[in-house]
């Protein structure tokens, strides 16, 4: 795969990623998913704007240069302190709805992620460096999305971590 192919499917994943979210903002009842899947639409938005520069300046110069992708992707505490507040403010019957949107971002975000891994494994440097922030910032959604799927179903884990046990 080309860059130029590489960039034109990402585009095809990031804008797949942003239309979930932007639907679960459209659906979700819960004031904190709302601004949480907000958020993360905002951000794969400024990913398609990213991506859309990178396919200009390619066609343009024949080449990409490496440039900082930032995120708002907060730290694992403030990551934390946001999913503890579900449990004060969602509603019993909220979350199943939720549960399911975060299922499907779930499944998006891996999928996406999944993408960035194999371009930085096949490309030439040009594109790995192009495609290793993705790897770095779709990682931290897939954290961020899976903390939350963690809670609100009470699988005992937390980012991956089993938390508690009933076995003795």
């Amino acid at each position: 795969m080309t860059i130029e192919e590489a960039i034109q499917t990402a585009l095809e994943y990031e804008n797949n990623v942003r239309d979930v979210y932007s639907s679960a903002v459209e659906n979700a009842k819960d004031p904190i998913g709302k601004k949480i899947f907000k958020v993360l639409a905002d951000e794969e938005q400024g990913h398609i704007e990213y991506l859309n520069f990178k396919l200009d300046e390619l066609k343009r110069t024949g080449k990409v240069t490496p440039e900082t992708l930032e995120t708002c992707i907060p730290s694992e505490t403030a990551i934390r302190k946001g999913v503890s507040q579900l449990e004060t403010q969602m509603a019993e019957e909220d979350k199943g709805r939720e549960i399911e949107m975060l299922k499907k971002a779930l499944a998006v975000e891996q999928e996406t992620s999944g993408f960035y891994k194999k371009m930085v494994a096949e490309l030439s440097a040009d594109g790995q460096v192009l495609f290793r922030r993705f790897v770095e910032i779709e990682e931290g959604h897939v954290a961020i999305v899976r903390a939350e799927l963690d809670y609100l179903t009470g699988s005992g884990h937390w980012f991956d971590f089993r938390e508690i046990s009933m076995e003795m």
